[in-house]
């Protein structure tokens, strides 16, 4: 069984071929991670692939920001797209965007950039960290030199997947490992 995860840009594509060998089966084959060009290459892609792919044991997860969309419908939109044509895929929307899971593990944060972010945790803005509206901005409020693939790249080698307090990155975790288990 190998993962294939369809997103919607790169910087989440980046951050996943670091976390996801952390969740995956020991033994797993490395997943294969292909970012799209935003949400409408995404949207058009994913009936395709689906239909197309001829490894019948391969897996697949669509992974979408939130954005300001209504998360119900989105991920609804996003599961007809699926249209029935393979049985083993799981679609994850990210609550609201990517960042978001970064303020879920401040450590990691504060590892990548070597700043203390940490106390921001206490700060009632960002105790929920799915709740921050934007957050790339947030982010780039306490992180000035914040850009979306390299902060991936440094962020993810630090994450925790155990001791993240996003929700949606919760989700997310659990979700993969209930879909190698099946």
């Amino acid at each position: 069984m190998r993962l294939i995860v369809l997103t919607e840009e790169l910087s989440m594509a980046e951050l996943l071929k670091i976390i996801l060998p952390k969740v995956l089966p020991k033994g797993s084959e490395p997943p294969l991670v292909i970012p799209h060009n935003g949400k409408r290459d995404l949207e058009k892609s994913i009936p395709r692939k689906l239909r197309a792919w001829e490894s019948p044991d391969d897996k697949f997860i669509i992974v979408h920001d939130q954005d300001s969309s209504d998360c119900h419908r989105l991920k609804a939109n996003l599961l007809s797209l699926c249209g029935g044509a393979r049985n083993d895929y799981l679609v994850r929307i990210v609550c609201d965007e990517l960042e978001a899971w970064y303020f879920g593990d401040l450590a990691a944060v504060s590892k990548a950039y070597g700043r203390d972010c940490t106390k921001l945790a206490a700060k009632r803005k960002y105790r929920q960290p799915d709740a921050i509206v934007n957050a790339k901005s947030e982010l780039r409020k306490v992180i000035s030199d914040y850009q979306p693939i390299d902060g991936a790249v440094r962020i993810a080698k630090h994450m925790d997947i155990d001791r993240n307090t996003s929700p949606s990155f919760n989700v997310f975790i659990n979700g993969v490992r209930s879909l190698c288990d099946a």
